[in-house]
């Protein structure tokens, strides 16, 4: 990790508890329709299940890069139907507003605390399939101390693709192996790997609840495991 100059970081799941924060804000939006059946985390789950293949869309060429704003904005109204609620009843500002859920989400407990502290020694910045609205409200509102905010728009790609990671050290002037990808998903680390940047596994076993079972330990012998991103600024010196 001698030459790593930037930490740039996964965020939905990484830097933010995305389950929580949805949950929080759907329990109102859900009860003012009526739907006091629908558990807000279930729905926060549904509502994330439609993330990777909507942006797949992007990927293979089917569609256009498109801002995650609007692609979370059409899969709220597709998973709002498939829970029985007519989208048309619902007022547009009630349902942007729903839709923006994603720019107030909380940082995991200690991300701040341990973003400060990294840095001190490193550039950082997001490496996000977000989009750079919804990382500089989540930003501004969280005060998470990025050095740049780097969102999908700059890379013209979505994760696991290349160009994502390629990119991103491109624009903040550096080489690939001079830049190290934070995250808690084995796949984002893999793909990042793959085009030379080092790697940095945080453990975040309660992503998606009780009883999680995935990326609950690293796949592979990645470049730092950390429980979190205090012990990441330990075991880096900050």
């Amino acid at each position: 990790m001698e030459q790593v100059k930037a930490l740039v970081f996964d965020v939905f799941g990484t830097v933010v508890d995305w389950r929580e924060g949805i949950a929080r804000d759907a329990a109102p939006f859900l009860a003012r329709h009526g739907a006091t059946g629908i558990d807000p985390r279930a729905f926060a789950d549904a509502w994330r299940r439609r993330y990777q293949p909507a942006m797949e869309e992007c990927r293979s060429g089917r569609r256009p890069i498109t801002r995650l704003d609007v692609l979370h904005r059409e899969n709220l109204e597709l998973v709002l139907r498939d829970h029985g609620l007519d989208t048309t009843r619902i007022g547009e500002a009630e349902l942007a507003e729903m839709n923006h859920a994603w720019h107030r989400l909380d940082p995991w407990p200690e991300a701040v605390a341990g973003l400060t502290r990294l840095r001190r020694k490193y550039v950082l910045a997001p490496l996000s399939n977000g989009n750079i609205a919804l990382l500089l409200n989540m930003a501004r509102r969280a005060a998470i101390p990025w050095d740049a905010i780097l969102g999908a728009e700059v890379a013209q790609a979505y994760k696991p693709e290349p160009a994502a990671y390629l990119r991103t050290a491109e624009v903040l002037g550096i080489r690939p192996d001079e830049l190290c990808l934070v995250a808690a998903h084995n796949g984002d680390l893999k793909a990042a790997r793959g085009c030379g940047l080092k790697t940095a596994f945080v453990t975040r076993p309660t992503e998606h609840g009780p009883g999680q079972t995935t990326d609950i330990e690293p796949s592979e012998a990645w470049d730092v495991v950390a429980r979190d991103f205090q012990d990441l600024a330990g075991k880096l010196g900050c």
